[in-house]
């Protein structure tokens, strides 16, 4: 039997074979595929890689407000494409919110929180890093935003210390906003220094400072009094020096204190030999200083209330030219406009009423001053009294004061012209013969009002001393002198500005605007703030005895609260622009209004002492004149424009009454002039 090998065998061992082989060769392969990429097998295609996230970095504000809305800025430090999503935590790791980080622009997101500390996480949904970023924010209830404000005018209105007042109110903001009184008193000096850094409230100082100056060296030439005597030969019946008064408190526009000082010092001796109170002559010198002067396109006061403005609508986010909104505003300031007018027709009429009355007819008989009254000192032998003896030019003072107003008008004029070019507006190329009145605002109000302020105040304070110089009036020595004085009389001026600009940004960062906002949205019709904000202005002033501070505590706020109240409301265009204009009219008038109520006001004060007035008995007499002005304008000026009522009827309107109530209510003083 011969042997033979089983062939049903080789099935199964072909099969392990290629199952053998298969294998190797697929090991082999994997182990080519993870091996040296430079073999020369080609290797799979490649996935691009992703450049990491730049830096990102969470920007809080200083501080948030309980159950308002906060931003919080999400900001890359390069661009970022494509896109990245982010969550926002908070410090229990809530989610506070999402969004997306796309190009080189920030973005933000809007939460609301109770008020506590909360450390804020940054979580990045992105393959290309996992790392974010942290910050802190604090957040406090809502009404302590207000509490700075509130602070200074109720420390000014307790101590009638104004400087004080606005002092503790910017440190009270600061405590706010960093946590703790220390770091809040530090801050608060910090402050101060920003204020005075910013290079348009620069501006304003150096202009305030040489246009003081610029006052000074007139004074003390003699120029000043010169330009006033130039009106005194108008003055020949008791009428007539009234008008006369009245016409040198126009005159003299540029400064309220320089009104009240060179008006009632130079008109004394007239109004006396006419048999004029000295109660009228206080009068009419009080109730045109501070009203001229405010709403004059060029004096001491303009620097101060067109920053006031332009801040509060940097705040707001309006680009509008501060100045525009300023002169826009004119027809809204009843109570200035008023006063002047008021003070005119009482002149011109001889007719006087309330305890003015008797003092006229007392002054008939030949007694200027009631019996045991107690004139203030006038202001004798000061640094800038003219000197005695030298040559006294009325053109030394009003070429300064011309060129001054025609240096403003010449470079806002010409550097608006110049903005609406480099904004391609063709009215900048057209000439001004050809503009309506609308196109030539618009001109103007491009300008750049500062900077125009500045050159013309510095024009108006060389030529000045140039003019004093030539006509000997003054030594140079002498003009040096006069020009320091002029500097150091605004210094009171430079601290109250100062206090303010720094209380105005700490409202701003504590967002007082915002919390008002939303407390007055819902309660109060707009139609009402214009008239609620000229009342506590005026309460403001009267207890203070300063319209600067009023200003500086109630623009900050009160522009935002009606700019956002209006909008809140649904308002058109027009009727939120008469919402705006009359809610800074309002500070002003108010001011003015309680300024000229108060006997612990400056101007008040002053107007006594220069008219050589028992001081009591000024006030006495006045308070029937401003409470009947006052009164006039917000029944039928700043109420009604408020809601929608053309500002230039309720002027005519109030007009027409203050006429009846003058004929009706006064009488002429015994053998008038």
């Amino acid at each position: 039997m011969s042997s033979r090998p089983d062939i049903r065998l080789r099935p199964a061992l072909v099969l392990a074979t290629i199952a053998a082989l298969l294998f190797l060769s697929l090991a082999w392969g994997q182990e080519q595929s993870s091996g040296d990429p430079s073999a020369d097998a080609a290797p799979p295609a490649e996935v691009p890689s992703l450049a990491p996230l730049p830096g990102i970095e969470i920007k809080p504000p200083l501080v948030g407000l309980s159950g308002l809305p906060t931003t919080i800025e999400i900001a890359p430090s390069a661009k970022i494409d494509p896109p990245a999503r982010f969550s926002l935590l908070g410090s229990d790791g809530a989610e506070l919110g999402q969004g997306t980080l796309e190009g080189d622009g920030a973005t933000s997101i809007e939460v609301e929180l109770p008020a506590g500390r909360y450390d804020l996480d940054l979580r990045l949904d992105d393959p290309r890093t996992s790392e974010g970023s942290t910050a802190s924010l604090r957040v406090i209830p809502a009404w302590l935003t207000i509490l700075p404000p509130v602070i200074a005018i109720l420390l000014a209105l307790i101590f009638r210390q104004v400087i004080p007042a606005l002092l503790v109110g910017v440190w009270s903001g600061t405590w706010l906003i960093y946590g703790d009184p220390f770091t809040g008193a530090l801050r608060a000096a910090k402050y101060l220094v920003d204020a005075v850094a910013d290079g348009d409230h620069a501006s304003i100082i150096v202009f305030s400072l040489f246009l003081g100056g610029m006052v000074g060296v007139m004074s003390r030439s003699g120029g000043t009094t010169a330009l006033v005597e130039r009106f005194t030969p108008l003055a020949t019946s008791t009428r007539r020096g009234q008008l006369a008064t009245w016409l040198m408190g126009l005159a003299v526009f540029f400064d309220d204190y320089a009104n009240t000082l060179v008006v009632g010092n130079t008109m004394r001796p007239v109004t006396d030999r006419l048999k004029v109170s000295r109660e009228k002559l206080a009068y009419i010198v009080d109730s045109t200083a501070a009203p001229v002067a405010a709403l004059f396109l060029v004096s001491t006061w303009i620097g101060f209330e067109v920053s006031l403005i332009g801040d509060a609508l940097t705040a707001i986010g309006s680009d509008r030219a501060a100045y525009t909104v300023f002169l826009a505003a004119i027809p809204y300031n009843f109570y200035p406009l008023l006063a002047l007018a008021f003070g005119f027709m009482i002149a011109a009429t001889g007719r006087d009423f309330g305890p003015m009355r008797t003092a006229e007819n007392r002054a008939r008989g030949g007694q200027v001053l009631a019996p045991g009254a107690v004139p203030l000192a006038d202001f004798e032998g000061g640094e800038l009294e003219a000197i005695d003896g030298r040559p006294r030019h009325w053109s030394n003072a009003a070429i300064p004061v011309l060129l001054v107003v025609a240096v403003t008008f010449t470079s806002l004029w010409l550097t608006g012209r110049q903005s609406l070019i480099d904004a391609g507006d063709p009215l900048g190329t057209r000439s001004i013969f050809s503009l309506k009145l609308v196109d030539f605002g618009s001109v103007m109000g491009e300008g750049a009002s500062y900077d125009s302020l500045l050159y013309a105040a510095t024009a108006g304070l060389m030529v000045a001393i140039l003019l004093a110089l030539v006509r000997r009036s003054l030594t140079l020595s002498e003009s040096m002198t006069a020009m320091i004085g002029g500097f150091k009389s605004m210094l009171m001026a430079f601290v109250i500005l100062t206090l303010a600009w720094a209380i105005s940004r700490v409202c701003s960062d504590l967002n007082t605007s915002q919390f008002m906002v939303s407390s007055l949205t819902d309660r109060l019709h707009p139609g009402l703030l214009p008239t609620l904000v000229f009342v506590l202005s005026a309460a403001t002033a009267f207890a203070t005895g300063s319209s600067w501070s009023t200003m500086g505590i109630l623009i900050p706020v009160a522009v935002p609260t009606a700019f956002e109240v209006a909008k809140a409301a649904g308002y058109a265009d027009g009727s939120a622009q008469g919402i705006l204009l009359g809610s800074v009219a309002s500070v002003l008038a108010g001011a003015i209004f309680g300024d000229h109520c108060s006997p612990i006001s400056d101007t008040t004060v002053l107007s006594s002492m220069s008219s050589g007035c028992d001081h009591m008995d000024h006030v006495r007499t006045q308070l029937p004149y401003a409470l009947t002005v006052g009164g006039v304008s917000i029944i039928l000026g700043t109420l009604p424009a408020g809601f929608g009522f053309p500002a230039w009827a309720g002027l005519l309107i109030s007009l027409g009454v203050l006429a009846a109530a003058i004929r009706l209510l006064g009488r002429p003083a015994a053998a008038t002039g």
